[in-house]
């Protein structure tokens, strides 16, 4: 049940995401301070629900970019700059859409990964 509540906090959290970047060049994300903020935020709980989630979960998602959430989420940490920047761009753009796209297909395959029912 752990495991499935983290895969729903990064659902909604990529939802957050896509629906706050829909329409947006990388320089309008970046020049919105509102916007940016509520992404960044947004990203900072994907990627530390990504890094909570069980090992044996990874593991059966191999295609999911576990290594670039992680890099994510330290640049998501650290201070404002360039890897910040870099961080919020690479995530909005690349990083959630393919989560996304997968998390859709282990729900399909696993349905059980997702189910809230205590086991």
């Amino acid at each position: 049940m752990f495991g499935a509540a983290l895969l729903k906090t990064m659902e909604e959290a990529g939802i957050g995401v896509l629906t706050l970047t829909e329409g947006l060049q990388d320089g309008e994300l970046l020049a919105s301070r509102l916007t940016r903020q509520e992404v960044a935020r947004q990203l900072r709980l994907l990627t530390e629900a990504a890094a909570a989630l069980p090992a044996e979960l990874r593991e059966g998602m191999p295609e999911v970019d576990w290594a670039g959430l992680a890099a994510a989420g330290q640049a998501l940490a650290g201070p404002s700059g360039r890897a910040l920047d870099d961080a919020l761009v690479f995530g909005a753009r690349a990083l959630t859409p393919a989560l996304m796209m997968w998390l859709r297909v282990y729900r399909q395959q696993h349905p059980q990964w997702f189910r809230m029912t205590p086991t």
